[in-house]
């Protein structure tokens, strides 16, 4: 639910509404919620707004950038927008806290769109947040044979229900790049890139062995191949099976959380089987290896400054002409390996957003769907695409790069990021 008047012209000064020990009272319980994350940054920046109300004084932009941002003296605000995402964030976060911890209170301490100040807002002006009408539930529909062990930890986190749910993914889901998937009723199909797999026949009518072919990718492309190669089609054999790789498993446990704080229930699928309809009539959030995206590839890249290099393990940067290049796929032994994450959000309708969490190889998924996961990053990588527009959030990509020994990680860096061209996405070719 929306306010249906400006939420400007119902503030008070919050000395009308807070003593000077309220407030200070109110600064330390909503930083003890965790609402505000990790970051100093958000805990000094509503002191210092509140010691800012308290001296009945207006901070300027500036004022911000320097006393709390640790900005030089010569910060060009014209040119640099950290001030204005930073206070963009901490608005969201007040709102958040209120929902989830006094929304009850008489008045709510907010800052106005437009201002670097705080104000006070009766609590008969706040609207009131929509509320799940039931717990979320998770539905597992057509997973594989060959994931059963993936299978089986979806069903145990949704067999939770009774459990607190996690507040590192409550903060996750409270925020920007997650609120286009779970702010509306639209909803959420989860869907895992999967690889497909055939059975080919011996001479006595047995699966000799089971065969991954890069060209084939669901029961309807089987079919193509056989049609195609009648010399052999009687040799091939539709399992009904796909597999996943192993970083997938961590992925989903990472995600179906902050799913979960939508209130909606949330539908899984495999790749193979997504449809057309799939995308017009839900949020898409997927997850898993670039080179499964198949269906999705087209959009993903569509509007991107990136593109698939000479293989999956590797993308180009069309503005910068480098490439990254994943070696993760075959490391030796105690041997150092680089990897990349990719993360990329889109509209895919007027009504449907995409979310993908993926990776060239398991580091890179792995680091991404953290990544997704805590709200200090998400923090980061709005500060980085560098906007303070819930528009420009629902559009961007974000690379990582990331490091590892064996089948450990051990850092990681965001090295990319880039608003997408929407109009090429909209113009994307789409699935038949």
């Amino acid at each position: 639910m929306t306010q249906s008047t400006d939420q400007t012209t119902q503030t008070l000064p919050t000395g009308e509404a807070f003593s000077t020990d309220e407030l200070l009272a109110l600064a330390a319980r909503i930083e003890a919620s965790g609402i505000l994350g990790r970051s100093k940054y958000y805990a000094a920046l509503l002191k210092y707004l509140i010691r800012c109300s308290v001296e009945e004084r207006q901070p300027r932009e500036i004022d911000l950038a320097t006393e709390v941002l640790d900005k030089p003296d010569s910060y060009d605000v014209s040119s640099d927008s950290s001030v204005r995402v930073y206070v963009h964030q901490l608005r969201k976060k007040l709102k958040a806290y209120y929902e989830q911890n006094e929304p009850d209170a008489a008045y709510h301490l907010v800052i106005p769109k437009g201002k670097y100040s705080l104000a006070a807002l009766p609590v008969t002006a706040v609207a009131a947040p929509a509320q799940a009408a039931f717990r979320p539930r998770l539905n597992s529909v057509l997973l594989a044979v060959a994931i059963v062990l993936l299978g089986a930890n979806l069903f145990f986190m949704a067999a939770t229900d009774d459990e607190p749910v996690n507040p590192a993914s409550q903060l996750a889901a409270h925020h920007p790049v997650w609120e286009k998937v779970l702010s509306d009723q639209q909803p959420i199909l989860l869907v895992m890139g999967d690889y497909y797999i055939f059975g080919e026949l011996n001479a006595n009518g047995n699966i000799a062995r089971m065969v991954r072919e890069f060209n084939v990718n669901s029961r309807s492309d089987l079919e193509d191949l056989q049609f195609s190669d009648i010399e052999h089609t009687e040799n091939y054999l539709d399992l009904d099976l796909s597999y996943m790789p192993e970083g997938s498993a961590f992925a989903l446990a990472k995600i179906v959380p902050i799913l979960q704080n939508s209130g909606k229930t949330v539908n899984i699928t495999m790749m193979s089987d997504l449809t057309s309809a799939d995308i017009r009539s839900n949020h898409i959030v997927y997850i898993g290896y670039i080179s499964a995206l198949e269906k999705l590839t087209a959009m993903t890249f569509a509007g991107s400054g990136l593109k698939i290099g000479r293989s999956y393990d590797e993308l180009f940067s069309t503005k910068t002409a480098e490439y990254y290049t994943s070696d993760a796929g075959l490391p030796e032994e105690g041997e150092p390996f680089r990897d990349y994450g990719l993360f990329s959000t889109f509209p895919a309708s007027t009504d449907t957003q995409v979310v993908l969490i993926s990776g060239m190889r398991d580091a890179g998924l792995m680091h991404t769907a953290q990544a997704l996961s805590d709200a200090s990053t998400l923090d980061d990588l709005v500060v980085a695409i560098d906007t303070d527009t819930d528009e420009a959030v629902a559009s961007f990509e974000a690379l990582f790069e990331v490091y590892g020994v064996d089948r450990l990680n051990f850092d990681a860096n965001l090295v990319y990021t880039n608003l997408l061209d929407t109009a090429q996405i909209w113009g994307a070719p789409q699935l038949n």
